[in-house]
């Protein structure tokens, strides 16, 4: 257990799988059964949702073409003579796209008013920033100076970069 906090705690190395060749896989299928030591056979319960779930929508949607262009007089001759108004057959998708139009649109206005001002300076630091740390270590070799740990970078440091991009753009 101590080998494997140190593989995790240190970048340099490559984290390798294969070490552990006869020990059994810690990763199981979520479907799968802890208590029975026997497998169960068949499709997992995702499948079979996704297979009736496909299914029913391709016969949803052939039971819907043919409602709306079919004529009227055709449906009565073949015994069908309750049906919805074939208004709805242009109503539905209609009032379905504008739903989820004004549902987008009061998403994005959600957003907008969640954002703080552009001037605001919650924009550059929040509860999660970190300052970089000064300390350079003077390690001669490369293998055993320490990665520095992970930090914001300023705004300044920023507007410095930017500037020198545009300074070697304009030449």
């Amino acid at each position: 257990m101590e080998e494997e906090a140190h593989l995790v705690n240190d970048p340099r190395n490559i984290l390798s799988f294969s070490k552990r060749k006869n020990q059994e896989s810690r990763f199981q299928d979520s479907d799968s059964s802890k208590s029975s030591p026997f497998k169960v056979h068949g499709p997992k319960p995702s499948e079979v949702y996704g297979f009736v779930g496909s299914i029913s929508t391709v016969v949803a949607t052939v039971m819907f073409l043919i409602w709306a262009y079919v004529p009227d007089k055709f449906l009565e001759s073949i015994g069908i003579s309750y049906y919805p108004s074939k208004y709805w057959a242009m109503a539905m998708p209609t009032y379905s796209i504008v739903t989820l139009l004004l549902a987008l649109a009061f998403y994005i206005g959600l957003n907008f008013m969640s954002t703080s001002n552009s001037t605001s300076l919650n924009t550059l630091f929040d509860d999660y920033s970190r300052e970089a740390e000064d300390s350079v270590s003077e390690m001669k070799k490369e293998e055993d100076r320490q990665i520095e740990s992970i930090s914001d970078i300023g705004i300044t440091r920023i507007n410095d970069l930017c500037s020198v991009l545009v300074n070697v753009c304009d030449l």
